[in-house]
């Protein structure tokens, strides 16, 4: 079981319109289905995806450039947050998204890495497409 998770995705669209796309709370929402969301467009502002089942606070967001969280799910032991980081770089006319997740319940894992792929660049290569 790893206790990190990394995972390297191009998305045929600008590095802004997946910023955009990760982090306006209309967009998220419409991307992933309509479940409701809110995220504020400030670090240290919350965020509340999946109808509240996905929770946390922004470190830093750098327009275009990288969005780090305290991300957790909602079930997860009160107090515990893992660290989200999406690293956005222009390539040509497309977006390299490079993501790592650290500090995640160990158990946790193999779940979460399916569940990145499944909840949200899936959604997000359809939302664009």
């Amino acid at each position: 079981m790893t206790k990190t998770i990394h995972q390297e995705v191009v998305f045929n669209a600008s590095p802004g319109l997946i910023y955009e796309a990760l982090t306006n709370s209309k967009q998220f929402s419409e991307m992933t289905g309509g479940a409701p969301t809110e995220i504020s467009p400030e670090a240290g502002g919350t965020f509340s995806c999946f109808g509240g089942m996905i929770l946390g606070r922004n470190i830093e967001l750098v327009p275009g450039v990288r969005i780090v969280q305290a991300w957790r799910v909602a079930n997860w032991q009160e107090g515990v947050y893992s660290i989200a980081r999406f690293e956005l770089k222009e390539q040509d006319s497309k977006t390299l998204l490079v993501f790592d997740h650290i500090g995640f319940p160990e158990a946790e894992g193999e779940h979460l890495a399916a569940g990145w792929g499944a909840n949200y660049w899936n959604p997000l290569e359809k939302y664009i497409g």
